[in-house]
Order: structure tokens, then sequence, then C-alpha cells
């Protein structure tokens, strides 16, 4: 399918418009907005999330006079240890390969900002789009996917590791910055957004999800806020943009590569067409902008479709219904999908990624195996809070352990506790 839409290519940079004003003599002002010129919506939808609605949080506490409830949630988030922790964490490539390449941190900046503006322009609350965005992976582990395969493996004998439900126990449990309560004490529909990243849940549920919801229901059965919904599509938005971005200057791939790819191939040709060859940086520029322009714009129109369609009156509404209210068309779906294909076989599995990520799973078991044989090796406030050596109870303790490091510490761990390193 086509989505090549002319306004998004032939839109030329700001300097060289105003370069071939000035060289043609032309007329038009310098340094005016040239249109359309939006505007964002004066209120909040009747199927938004409204702040003075919140269902509140689990621990009562004073409001703030300054910033509604979603506004604090997102502050307790980017103050908080598991978020600083991204800036070391996997997102591809090992941290340590490039000061380039994203990061947890970087990538989840960026779908805040997709997030954000989505949210804004569907009248939604921005600020708990803001925060699920923000939070969406504090739960990773080090050295991205792989790292989660292997403690999955390790501990799959008492219930295994699931970083959506790991980002649940870290803001409702293992974050210790407020005196009267473990975790963030976020609001519920920041919770139940963070749980639903990916839609409804189904028995059986992850542990830290089941115990949570025995405390306080999450309703995990329905649909989340519109909000979130929109935060999740702007994960997919981000990666598959930022990965093309990164894949191409770490020579994964090649231009050539994705003119023949699915979705952006039309793209490429017509940048090529235009523009002829361009250094990397600029090309890179122009084809995610268009490709992201395309892909908000396809989630935009087959939102607004649906939501029309539903006739909602309230954002509990949108919990009821019976399929995600965001989203992208039955054709764009296809062809992100595909292009996550392309970048499957040509990127995440290309053996520069995969070999550093097959020693960083050693790393994990091997390291998983000796702090859970000797809970003494753990700091003295984590090896307190263990049971006898091997049991359940340690092996959780080290989970948490583990799951809260980054890539660098992690491989700093490693030596410490067997004298030697594994070079990834």
């Amino acid at each position: 399918m086509a989505y090549f839409i002319e306004s998004y290519v032939v839109v030329e940079m700001a300097s060289a418009k105003a370069e071939k004003a000035l060289s043609q003599g032309g007329n038009r002002p310098l340094g005016r907005l040239s249109g359309p010129i939006f505007t964002r919506p004066e209120h909040l939808a009747v199927f938004a999330t409204h702040a003075s609605t919140s269902r509140g949080r689990l621990y009562p506490e004073p409001e703030s006079a300054t910033r509604t409830c979603y506004q604090r949630d997102r502050d307790r988030v980017i103050h908080s240890t598991a978020f600083r922790r991204l800036k070391h964490k996997t997102q591809v490539f090992v941290q340590h390969e490039g000061d380039y390449y994203r990061t947890r941190l970087t990538h989840s900046l960026e779908v805040a900002q997709i997030a954000r503006s989505l949210a804004r322009v569907l009248a939604l609350d921005e600020d708990l789009a803001e925060v699920l965005a923000l939070a969406h992976d504090l739960g990773h582990t080090p050295f991205g996917h792989a790292g989660e395969e292997a403690l999955n493996a390790a501990t799959i004998d008492f219930g295994g590791f699931d970083h959506n439900a790991h980002a649940l126990r870290l803001v409702t449990k293992l974050e210790h910055r407020y005196a009267e309560f473990d975790g963030l004490n976020l609001t519920w529909e920041t919770l139940e957004g963070l749980v639903k990243h990916n839609g409804p849940l189904q028995p059986p549920l992850a542990g830290p999800v089941a115990s949570f919801d025995k405390r306080w229901p999450l309703d995990v059965r329905n649909w989340s806020s519109l909000e979130a919904q929109v935060a999740a599509l702007s994960d997919d938005i981000a990666y598959v943009n930022h990965d093309i971005d990164d894949g191409l200057r770490a020579e994964l791939f090649t231009i050539d590569d994705l003119a023949n790819a699915p979705l952006v191939g039309e793209m490429v040709k017509s940048i090529r067409a235009r523009y002829g060859t361009l250094e990397l940086g600029r090309f890179i520029g122009e084809l995610v902008r268009t490709l992201m322009s395309v892909l908000v714009e396809d989630l935009l129109s087959e939102t607004r479709q649906r939501l029309a369609e539903a006739r909602l009156t309230s954002a509990e509404d949108v919990r009821r219904q019976k399929r995600a209210l965001a989203a992208f068309s039955p054709r764009a779906s296809e062809d992100v999908a595909a292009l996550k294909r392309f970048l499957f076989a040509h990127m995440y599995r290309h053996p520069r990624v995969m070999v550093p990520m097959g020693r960083a799973q050693v790393l994990v078991t091997e390291l998983f195996a000796a702090l859970s044989a000797d809970p003494a090796l753990l700091p003295s406030d984590w090896s307190a809070q263990c049971g006898s050596t091997g049991d359940a109870v340690t092996g959780g303790v080290v989970r948490d352990y583990i799951a809260g490091m980054t890539d660098s510490f992690a491989m700093l761990e490693y030596n410490r506790v067997f004298h030697t390193s594994i070079a990834l």
C-alpha cells in the first residue's frame, strides 16, 4: 500500500526554504510560521480521563496545590531510581557500544513525546499519557530482552520474570523514597495503564500483578484508558523509527535494503528522487519524519473513526469496549507488522546484536546462580531479605536485585563475584 502523501516529503528544511527565498528574491516574510497552525483543544473530551475524577492512591496523602495527580505521578517517575537506571540499560545495542544509539531512557523520552502529542490532538489528558510512556519500560532487565529471557529461565520454578509485571512491583514495592509507604503511591489510572500496556489481561496473572490486584483491583480484564492505549501505540511508532535510524548508522542494513522494505520502500525512493544522494543524517531525518507522520496520521484517522462509532459518554465507556479504540487502520497494522519483521531479520537477529546478547545471557544466568547459592555476596540490605540458600524467597530477592541492574553494573557485579569478566 502506498501511504506516501506528497506533503510529507516535498516540505524542505526551514533553512533550505529560507535560503531559496533569499536567492530567488522571494517575498515570503522570513521568521513567520507557515500554515496550517495547530491550536490545541480548549477542553478535554468526554471520553478522556479527568484528573478530578481519579480513583485516587492506595495510601491517602494530600495532593499538590500546583499539579494535577497525573502531573505528580509523572514527576515521581522521573525522580525514581528505576527511571535514572534506564540511561544505562540496553534498547538494542549494549550500552557501552556507542553513545549515539538509543538506550531505554532515550527510547522512553521519545515515546513520551509522541504520546503527549497524540493525547493533545485527541483532547485526552496529556500528563497521564506522558507518565505511562515514561514508565512503560521501568521493569526491563539489563541487556534488553536477552537479559529478560535469561532471568525468566532462571526463575521459572517460582514465577519467572515479566518486565511489565516487574514495573508494577517497582512502583508499588521496590522504590524506597517515602517514609510512610513502599513504592511511589501512583494513582489507580497510572497503575492500570502500566499493567495493561499490551491490553486486557487474562488469568493466570503474573505474580506481582496478581498479588497487587488482590489488594486494589485494577480491572485487568477490561481495556485501559485511551491515554494508556495511545501510550502503547506511541511505543510502536517510536521504536520502528529509531531502530531504522540506529540500524542504518550501525550499518546493519543499507538504504538499498530499506528501498525494498515494507512500508518505507516508497518513501526511500521518493526521497532519493527529490534530493538525490544525501548525507546519512539528512536522509535519516527525511525518512523518519515521513514515516512518523504517516503512522501518526493513520492512527489519528482510525482512532477518530472508532470513537465516532462508539458514541462514548465517559472514560468508563472506553474500558467497557470489546476492542481497542486507539489503533492503526487494518492495512497500516499489517504494514507495521511487516516492517517489524524486516527489522527482526536485519537488525535484532544480526550477529553484531546476537553475539553480545548471547554472552549477556550467560552473564545473567551465572550471576543469578552464584548470588542465589551464596546470598552473603549480596549487599547487606538485600541479603537481609533472603531466606534459606536456594529457596524461592532468596531467588525472588536475587531476581529483583539483578532486574534493577544497569548493563554496566551487571558487568561490574560479575567481575566482583567471579573475579573475571565477560567481554560483550
